[in-house]
């Protein structure tokens, strides 16, 4: 009876374990009010990274300072070469997805650099203004830190965080010696949807807001 009562409280102890891991890693579903838009404005200039033997161009478009709601993180540490430029996309929240973030069941879930959503009633979104509003206020962007600091704290988002990033959207381009190419284009607009739409960030300063 002892044994048996032992393996009984060890089994337990994992389980808390693995919750508790869950939790911290994953966070949990939550709601913030009040996250304005997004700010972007134009800029110039750009910087340069080496990667995977490219060497790459990065071009800035708009500086952006986007606070919001992570409704879901997925790390890119694949090898692949937009993994080493952006080890993590963070699919974001702000407004009134933000806020309504814990009363409906978004289904939020990324996977090959995409994000996507469902709910099982439509009618579930008239608090938040329907399906274009939900588009309009979230978005699934690919952080590119601009050192090793800033990636430190990328891989530290995780889902349920309230958080702040500053830096660029940005326009990617590499080339190698043997005439390989690589790009990747930031969307510059919120209410687009499908392929191209997703933000390319480079992040300059990663904050926690609560």
């Amino acid at each position: 009876m002892r044994k048996y009562g032992f393996q009984l409280i060890i089994l337990i102890l994992i389980a808390f374990v693995l919750g508790s891991y869950w939790y911290t890693h994953r966070g949990v579903v939550r709601s913030v009010k009040g996250i304005p838009d997004p700010v972007q404005k134009e800029a110039t200039g750009g910087t340069q990274k080496k990667i995977g033997g490219y060497d790459m161009d990065i071009a800035f478009k708009y500086s952006y300072d986007v606070s919001a709601l992570v409704v879901h993180d997925e790390d890119y540490n694949d090898g692949s070469l937009n993994g080493m430029l952006a080890p993590k996309d963070v699919a974001l929240a702000w407004g009134r997805v933000a806020e309504y973030n814990d009363k409906i069941d978004f289904n939020w879930e990324q996977s090959n650099r995409w994000y996507y959503w469902h709910v099982d009633d439509i009618s579930v979104l008239g608090p938040v203004g329907g399906v274009d509003e939900v588009s309009c206020h979230s978005a699934n962007t690919h952080l590119i830190p601009a050192d090793s600091s800033i990636r430190d704290d990328i891989m530290r988002i995780k889902q349920g965080d309230y958080i702040r990033l500053q830096g660029y959207l940005v326009d990617v381009d590499g080339s190698k010696k043997d005439g390989s190419t690589f790009y990747w284009y930031s969307s510059t607009t919120r209410d687009d949807t499908g392929d191209g739409a997703c933000e390319v960030m480079y992040v300059e300063k990663v904050e926690w807001l609560d």
